[in-house]
């Protein structure tokens, strides 16, 4: 045998030979919203050695978040280099690297230098609000979604009842980058003596565009390797998952040539090497995956009807749906999960923006030193005294989906304390999670399997009762919580027998505790309808028209 297949065979089991040893181990790194981590972990699933560093945002206007990715690469190289000194061991023991990355943050850079034209607009970014809200009620979209109903009523195609019910939301990355080329006049190239803009290089077919993974592939490997996964590009708006490809209907529609967007690979795969330089060994880069769909795989949700909920940054609230992607409604996003050879596991993700941000934000206020007081504020009160928060610094997700909402506290008295209002904060949290199920069951007709739980908020043990009494089912807590970094470690790890398959995987998870339901929802049910009163009160806040 030769050619292509006979170099991926010997380069496969060159890796397996690596990583039977004992003294060998892979990297997980997930770049996530407030945090870059990184774990070493051996063939146990064991950390071994850590480190994190967190991420700064940058807020030039009101709405506006990004990243500067200077300072992103240069942290990631440092989580890297002090998580193998931190485990004892060598670089040259590192087998492979596998790295989970927030999704829909993006970044265009020059094909011929490698210089950024601007800092990441993170997912989180709102300065396309309006864009978005006029494409919306626009008459091409009314016409697009009307033709589409009619083919579907034909064809009854999945496709074309998904793109009948499709709308831009601030999450996709596709109109946010349509604002960034109509816009960034201040962003140019300052590199080469003739300035121009972001367009013109697009026109010039001398940009690039990426996502988190695919930048940080490109600066790992000095421009040698370009490329996303399935799960990542799944996640942009741009993508098809019904073709599993690009989609020229999208990018037709928003005038983005598909010639910017990168190759889409597996998401276990041999991505390239790090060059020698940056850690002095040509490690491996054999995974890359969305983080969402990163915790999903290290919570072992590989069955249809499998649900993982991560409590971080925000709520994220997913489900397997199979090798098949659903229908969305407008609440529940189809998804690729991972593709791993002729295998493909796609998801359903319904999400809201602020669950880890507000409790981030009533600590700058001093209403607690640490968030693991916030459990015990909340359970010294019987009730929050009638006062509800509406957890929306960046909008409100589906099923809502208004950008224009404001966060705010609600029924405030005289006698209200700082009790009240970190209670009313967690309860908010809890009740966004049974909207989420909620909209879950009515939307995807798979029967839920097991709940997993996951990210930092899962800590607290008075918003995980309160999710498992409302949504009544039980929620297994891991113990190991830091599941993006654990995902990207083991599809890492299975693309170079590090890890024999996902039996092995199985084997190796840990739970911690399961919450069972202990109060029927009914004794809920007057408390979460005035905060989704409260929550409509505050829709539309901000809105110029």
């Amino acid at each position: 045998m030769s050619g292509p297949q006979a170099g991926a065979e010997q380069w496969s089991e060159e890796l397996s030979a690596r990583a039977s040893s004992h003294s060998r181990f892979v990297l997980g790194l997930d770049v996530g919203s407030t945090v870059i981590r990184c774990h070493v972990y051996d063939r146990t699933a064991r950390v071994r050695g850590s480190s994190a560093q967190k991420v700064e945002n940058v807020y030039p206007q009101p709405g506006w978040v990004e990243i500067d990715p200077d300072v992103l690469w240069a942290q990631f190289v440092a989580v890297i280099k002090d998580a193998v000194k931190a485990a004892g061991v060598q670089m040259n023991q590192i087998v492979g690297l596998g790295i989970s990355t927030q999704r829909a943050t993006f970044i265009t850079w020059n094909k011929k230098t490698g210089h950024h034209f601007h800092n990441f607009i993170s997912w989180q970014d709102l300065r396309a609000a309006e864009l978005i809200k006029s494409w919306n009620n626009s008459l091409v979209m009314k016409l697009l979604h009307g033709a589409c109903r009619v083919l579907h009523f034909f064809s009854r195609s999945k496709r074309m009842l998904t793109v009948s019910r499709f709308n831009f939301t601030t999450q996709h990355v596709t109109l946010r980058l349509v604002w960034i080329l109509q816009n960034l006049s201040e962003f140019e190239l300052t590199e080469q003596p003739s300035v121009f803009k972001v367009q013109k290089a697009v026109e010039e077919d001398n940009c690039c565009f990426g996502t988190i993974d695919s930048w940080l592939l490109y600066k790992l490997t000095k421009g040698s390797s370009y490329a996303t996964d399935y799960s990542n590009a799944s996640t942009t708006g741009f993508f098809d998952p019904f073709g599993m490809c690009w989609s020229s209907l999208v990018a037709t529609l928003v005038s983005i040539p598909l010639s910017i967007l990168p190759p889409v690979k597996d998401t276990s795969h041999n991505f390239g090497s790090v060059d020698e330089e940056i850690f002095g060994v040509p490690i491996p880069v054999v995974a890359l995956v969305g983080d969402q769909q990163s915790a999903m795989f290290g919570e072992c949700c590989f069955q249809k009807g499998d649900v993982k909920l991560t409590m971080g940054t925000g709520t994220f609230l997913d489900i397997n749906t199979g090798n098949r992607p659903q229908n969305a409604n407008g609440g529940f996003y189809p998804l690729i999960g991972w593709k791993i050879g002729q295998e493909v596991v796609c998801l359903a993700e319904g999400n809201a923006g602020d669950t880890g941000t507000a409790i981030i934000w009533a600590q700058k206020l001093d209403l607690f030193t640490d968030a693991a007081e916030t459990e015990k504020m909340a359970l010294s009160l019987e009730d929050s005294e009638g006062v509800y928060f509406v957890p929306s610094f960046n909008g409100l997700q589906a099923p809502l989906n208004d950008p224009c909402a404001c966060a705010s506290f609600m029924g405030l008295k005289h006698s209200t304390s700082k009790h009240h209002l970190v209670r009313a904060i967690l309860e908010s949290i809890a009740f966004r999670n049974k909207q989420l199920y909620d909209m879950m069951q009515r939307e995807i007709q798979i029967p839920v399997t097991n709940i997993r739980a996951d990210g930092g908020v899962c800590n607290n043990a008075f918003v995980m009762q309160m999710t498992s009494d409302l949504i009544n089912e039980s929620i297994d807590k891991p113990a190991h919580f830091d599941m993006s970094c654990l995902g990207a470690a083991t599809l890492a790890g299975l693309a170079i027998g590090f890890w024999a398959d996902k039996e092995e995987l199985l084997k190796l998870r840990q739970s911690e505790t399961v919450f069972k339901p202990q109060k029927k929802w009914q004794e809920y049910e007057m408390n979460m309808e005035n905060w989704v009163k409260a929550v409509k009160r505050s829709m539309n806040w901000y809105n110029k028209t």
